[in-house]
Parts: C-alpha cells; structure tokens; sequence
C-alpha cells in the first residue's frame, strides 16, 4: 500500500525550538541547570555561595572604591536571583531536571519479532528506519550530509539506537517501487547496535491478506493511506498479528467500533502511531497540571501553521509511477467513489476525502492527541468546525484552512484548533488557566497571570511577573539548527521526530515503536492503545462531520454515536 510521502529532511533536522524562552536576571526561570544549588535562607545574614554571610561581603565589596559599587550590585542582583528562584521552586515543587535514561539490552535470546510492512511510503519508510532498517540510498544522503554540515548527526544518533531484535520478513504495497525499496532496507548490513546477522530479504506480497497468512509475519506496521487502516487492522486482528497503525485510527466514524472490538476480541497489542506520546515535556506538562500550576484551566488553544506546497500535501509524483507500476484497483479498495487512474489521486492522496481525514484526521488528530495525554480529556460533548479551500485551489475536496471547537462542559472547559496552510506564523499549544498559561510543545513554559490568586503574593513581591515564565523546561536544548520549511517547523516543534532522554536526543518514532515491541514480548502497556485511538478517532469525525455538514454535532456516550 502507498502511504504519507515525507521529505526525509522533516525528519533529519535539530528541533527548531521557537517556544523556547530564555529567561533574564530579572525575572529568572526555574530550569534544569541553575548555576549552583543556594544555601538555606536564615534572613539578611544568611551565607553566601562563597561561604561568608552576606552582610560580610556587602561591607567587603563596599571598601573597594568604584569597583566595590559596581560589585555590590552584581552581588545584590544576583541574591536577588537566587532567592526568586527558591521561593518558586518552593511554590511549584517539580523537579524540572532531565530523568535519568538507560536502555535495558535486548537479549538476542528472547523473542525476535519478525515485522511485515504493508506501505512503505514515506511514512512507512521511517517506520521502517526506526526499527533499524535504512535503504542504502538514505545512508549514502546522510552521509554527505554529514560531511557538508557537523551539525547533522542523524546517522550516528541512528546507529546508537538499540537493536531491536527484529527481521523485516514480508512486504506489501501496490507500487513497485516502494515494495522493492523495503526488500532492500530489509538486507542493509549497517544496522544499529550489535547485528550482524545475515538477514534473508523480505518477501514481496501482492495482497495485504496473503501477507497476513504468512507464518512468517508475527505483527504488522500498517502505514497506507487512512481508507485501509480499518480493514487491514481487523483483518490482521483475526489472524492474530499485533498491530502498529498510524493516525488517524480510521477514515470514516463507521469503521472505529468494528476495528476496536475486533483488537479487543483478539488480544493482540495494537499502538497508534502518535509518537508525541514518548516527549519528556508531555510528562512535565501533566506534572504541571496535575499540582494545580495553572489554577482553574478553561481553554486550551492548540493550531498548525504551514506555509509551503509539502506541508499542504503537494507531495512529489515518482517518475516511475504508471498504470503497470501501480495497482491501482486495489489502492481504491473500498473508497465509495471509484475514479480512473490518477497520479495526483495516488500520490498526494490527503487532499481527498475518498481516502483520507484532511486537516482532521492528519494534523488535528497529533494535536488532540496530544491534550488528551497531557490531561485525559476523552471524547468531547459536541463539535463545531468550519473553514474552506481558500489557497490550494487544485482540485481538493478537503480545506486547507480548518477550524474546530470542542466542548467539555463537565470539565468547564474549551478546546479549540485552527490551522491554515498558507501561512507559517509559529502559534503553539496554550494551556489556559486562571493562574497561568503554559504553553507546551518540544519545550515547555509556564507564564504567570497578572489576576492569578494562587500567586497573588509572588507578583505584589515582584518574585515573579506576567512579562516572564516563572517554569521553563527545555530537556537536552542544545540550540537552534535551521529549518527551511513551516512543514519541518512544525514537526520539530511539535516534538514530533526527536525527544531528549538523559540528554541524549532520540528518535520519538524508534521509542514509540520500542514501547510496542516490548509490549509483544514482555505485556508491559503501551502508550497509545486502542481506547485512547478510539477517542482520537471519535473526536477527529465529529470535526469533519461538522464541517462537511455545516452544524454543531454532540456526542452519545450511551448509543455510542454521533448526533
């Protein structure tokens, strides 16, 4: 099956971090690496870091003519700063410091997961990547990009990844091109961690379903258009594969219910492929909110901007691509309207709703996905959303401009997504309550409100202030690395190719992955199991149903419908 085409550079670039905030001496944040650790507080004369008390070094500085003017108020500012630092730090009580980070080998001894990959597209290709499995051309760009620019490091940070102890079998997908590109990743010597093992090629399957029956298949990665994640899923469900789907869980409301009783019937363990589930500054954020940080929190404000053809799904048609490269008959499937052969359809098939989601199910879904794990929301009480196609008027029948308003009436809670895809104005995730905002993305602040109650006291103090965060996160900030496009902008922003684990940076798709496979060995959870993809699915149709039906629709907990 074909499935999401990706510039491979959305994924190779540093995160661009545009919510990163570096605070000054007169506001100071609570980071991860203050410059010393201060001393107890016992009043005016309390010690200082360098042992003397501080009136002592006061009277010091203060007999030095000029410089001693200038060194005391250096000394003061800088007192001054570290008691705003305690007194916040006492206020939040979160450690904001990295968690430690190992990885446990994988002993060759347990099981070896044999995978099959039905699309290998874009999307498939990097799944199939992350599990240690790189097409030779891939390798040979990273290594000149490597040797162009010392910043990339992808392919080292790649090679340091674990070995998963798994052998990529079997393969489906309707271009031959990309069927014959994952045989060829399947054999590449240059792997991560210790194996060297000689591998057998995957062996190239015309149907998603003889692949399925193949003794030789233990779980399955289903990266093809959204049309298909259904079928194949129950289909894989009843032959007793686990499952690894990507978003959005399916393409029609119809199909979510029938796909979720057959993985629950069957057992087997299924992962959705929202790798932000794995972000070190998702865990602080729920941190945040679950000391009560931001006070009453009433609306959340999350949005996508793009501003370039990639990121509007413009994607690139393969020269290699015809009638007799592509089965074109089995890529419509079941889609209800049946067209003649079209590249623009198979290649850039997000911009229709015969099989895809849109602004819905592809981007909105990350995004809800997102606030569902940082506060548990579930599935809304109603929907409204509207838009249009606006700028990409090229045949598309889905928007390229998309607004969606969710209502959680019992949480007294508002949450509301927009997104336009030509414009690249960077607007982030908001958390808004009545003490404060955080703002959440691979980073993570926290900014005090003016009318706060709970910090009342801080602000008339002048301890903290709404101008500045008074909480930054930014696990393993290293900097700033270019980004050329508002696609990669937001895939680095949104966290949604690397995390920081120890300080190490990581792959979000080789951990969320990892989770799955231990999942298959050991039955330990994984993070984004078939109940949270029922709420992700439930909530992206009630969106593209409102739009398409231009009305308010509400959830039926009880009928399980949407009305």
């Amino acid at each position: 099956m074909s499935d999401e085409i990706r510039k491979d550079d959305e994924m190779d670039n540093e995160p661009n971090r545009p919510d990163a905030v570096e605070p000054d001496d007169a506001a100071p944040a609570v980071d991860e690496t203050p410059p010393y650790e201060p001393p107890p507080t016992t009043g005016g004369d309390a010690p200082s870091p360098w042992g003397m008390h501080r009136r002592d070094v006061v009277k010091a500085l203060a007999t030095v003519p000029f410089v001693g003017a200038l060194g005391y108020e250096a000394f003061r500012k800088s007192s001054l700063a570290d008691d705003k630092r305690e007194a916040i730090a006492n206020e939040i009580e979160i450690k904001l410091e990295s968690p430690a980070f190992s990885e446990e080998a994988i002993s060759r001894s347990s099981q070896t997961i044999r995978i099959g990959i039905i699309g290998n597209g874009g999307e498939g290709e990097s799944l199939v990547r992350s599990l240690g499995f790189a097409h030779p051309d891939w390798i040979q760009a990273r290594r000149e990009s490597m040797a162009e620019d010392p910043r990339d490091r992808y392919l080292q940070e790649w090679l340091a990844q674990q070995d998963l102890n798994v052998e990529i079998t079997a393969v489906c997908d309707v271009f031959d091109v990309r069927a014959a590109r994952a045989i060829a990743a399947s054999t590449q010597p240059l792997r991560p961690g210790e194996d060297t093992r000689p591998l057998k090629p995957a062996k190239r399957y015309r149907h998603y379903e003889e692949l399925l029956a193949s003794p030789d298949v233990d779980a399955v990665i289903i990266a093809t258009p959204d049309h298909w994640h259904a079928p194949i899923t129950i289909a894989a469900a009843k032959a007793g594969k686990h499952v690894y789907c990507e978003k959005c869980m399916t393409r029609t409301f119809d199909e979510v219910f029938p796909m979720a009783d057959a993985v629950r019937e069957a057992g087997i363990v299924f992962q959705l492929g929202h790798q932000n589930r794995q972000l070190e500054s998702h865990d602080k954020a729920r941190e945040v909110v679950a000391k009560g940080l931001l006070g009453p929190l009433t609306l959340v404000e999350t949005t996508t901007n793009r501003n370039d053809p990639w990121g509007a799904w413009v994607w690139d048609i393969h020269p290699e691509g015809n009638p007799r490269t592509i089965d074109w008959e089995m890529f419509q499937g079941a889609a209800a309207n049946k067209v003649p052969f079209s590249l623009e359809r198979f290649f850039r098939w997000r911009c229709w709703y015969d099989y895809g989601t849109g602004l819905s199910g592809d981007l909105l879904s990350h995004e809800f996905d997102a606030v569902n794990q940082i506060l548990g929301l579930g599935i809304p009480h109603s929907a409204m959303a509207s838009g249009g196609i606006y700028f990409f008027k090229d045949g598309r029948d889905v928007p390229d401009v998309f607004q969606a308003v969710f209502e959680y009436p019992y949480r007294d809670l508002t949450v509301v997504y927009s997104a336009t895809l030509a414009n690249g104005n960077y607007r982030g995730q908001k958390y808004m309550g009545h003490d404060a905002t955080m703002e959440v993305g691979s980073s993570l602040k926290v900014t005090p409100d003016g009318s706060s109650t709970r910090y009342a006291d801080m602000l008339e103090a002048g301890t903290i202030s709404p101008q500045r965060p008074m909480v930054t996160y930014q696990s393993g900030y290293k900097g700033l690395d270019a980004v050329t496009t508002a696609t990669q902008e937001y895939f680095a922003s949104r966290g949604l190719m690397f995390t920081y684990r120890g300080g190490r940076r990581i792959s979000t798709y080789y951990l969320h992955l990892k989770e799955w496979l231990a999942a298959i060995r050991d039955g330990t959870p994984v993070s984004c199991d078939i109940n949270q993809g029922v709420q992700e699915a439930v909530t992206c149709h009630m969106a593209t149903q409102s739009f398409l039906q231009g009305r308010r629709v509400t959830w039926d907990p009880v009928l399980k419908q949407i009305v």
